[in-house]
């Protein structure tokens, strides 16, 4: 059982460790997508080690203390993330306010379940909707809505890139970026309420860093400090949302929220996991959202299954450019922060994508 038990520490503790680790390789990112789960078993391993391994050696009182201080480095980080952390909300809506709905979700392109999701539109009625893994198929598919989303912009890529925007709001341009590379579209709309406040959406969904797919993150995190920095130039309200591939905690998430000053409406209010639908215990959120300050977020949770790997993200909000009271929640870049977000940029567009090619729109 001793064996055992410093094998399993050893595994844990190098979980642990790998994300302290700069280097962009899956092998060191993909742990910090696991972070929650690795921080539960790094608890439950520590209690089982204190509670009945007898031979208590010089190597099992060090073995207790990494675990002791990479599971308080873990809740360093992610409480935060929770609703044991404080932050400042209005207490009420204003009068005459419109509440404006987003559903973001990655549909997962060989899913065929096609009638689920129209059903979820058709029954939660969203302002917008964001579809994002969406090919051809799912485009005719998505066609019924039109009737009521008469504003769209779409892109349908066989890639498992392929993105789609809907809204029943005034749009008064949409159009297609390409930050890094030619095969990864992401959505940038003008948009307008009833009120006649305008706001910028952006849409968007870069390639994760895994043995399966980019095997490193060099494109992911071009692709999200350039959007970021796109983000800084923006006039007015802007709203940041997709399929991230990236936790909100991981270093480049935390670069792009100080590089465009949005904040994120998960500080505070819980984890919203998304990803994987279909086992709870694996789920971490991968698809963000974030806003600039004068918006003011009201419901963000995840909707039912689709059919999907992914949950839907669901979020109400409104703009309420009077009374401005969440500048203290933007967070900025740190002296030499700038610097490392240019090379990150550069080294995401030099990088060779391992996906096939496809035409550019």
């Amino acid at each position: 059982m001793l064996i055992t038990y410093y094998i399993i520490s050893a595994l844990v503790i190098s979980a642990s460790i790998l994300p302290f680790i700069t280097h962009q390789h899956w092998m060191f990112r993909v742990w910090e997508f696991g972070r929650i789960q690795v921080t539960i078993i790094q608890l439950v391993t520590l209690i089982i080690g204190i509670l009945l391994i007898e031979n208590k050696s010089v190597l099992f009182w060090s073995t207790m203390l990494l675990h002791a201080g990479l599971l308080i480095n873990h809740l360093t980080i992610l409480i935060p993330y929770s609703n044991l952390y404080s932050t400042k909300k209005l207490d009420h809506i204003p009068k005459h306010t419109q509440l404006i709905s987003i559903v973001s979700v990655n549909v997962y392109q060989f899913n065929e379940r096609y009638e689920e999701l129209i059903k979820l539109v058709l029954d939660v009625k969203p302002d917008i909707l964001l579809t994002m893994e969406s090919n051809q198929a799912w485009e005719d598919a998505m066609s019924v809505i039109e009737n009521e989303y008469t504003n769209f912009k779409k892109v349908a890529l066989e890639n498992t890139y392929g993105i789609h925007f809907y809204t029943t709001l005034t749009a008064l341009s949409m159009k297609v970026n390409y930050f890094i590379a030619d095969d990864l579209p992401s959505i940038e709309a003008s948009l307008q309420t009833d009120e006649g406040i305008q706001f910028t959406f952006f849409g968007v969904h870069p390639p994760p860093p895994s043995p399966t797919e980019e095997d490193n993150s060099r494109e992911r995190d071009g692709e999200l400090l350039s959007l970021a920095r796109r983000v800084k130039e923006t006039v007015g309200p802007v709203i940041v949302v997709g399929d991230f591939n990236n936790v909100a905690w991981a270093k480049s998430s935390i670069l792009f929220r100080k590089t465009s000053e949005l904040i994120d409406p998960r500080i505070g209010r819980g984890f919203v996991s998304t990803f994987h639908a279909k086992y709870r215990f694996l789920r971490f959120p991968i698809d963000l959202f974030f806003h600039s300050s004068e918006i003011f977020v009201e419901d963000f949770k995840t909707l039912r299954k689709i059919g999907s790997d992914h949950l839907p993200l669901f979020c109400e909000f409104f703009i309420n450019k009077k009374d401005d009271v969440q500048e203290e929640d933007v967070e900025t870049l740190e002296e030499g922060e700038m610097k490392e977000v240019e090379e990150m940029i550069e080294d995401g567009i030099k990088e060779e994508s391992d996906r096939p090619e496809v035409a550019k729109e």
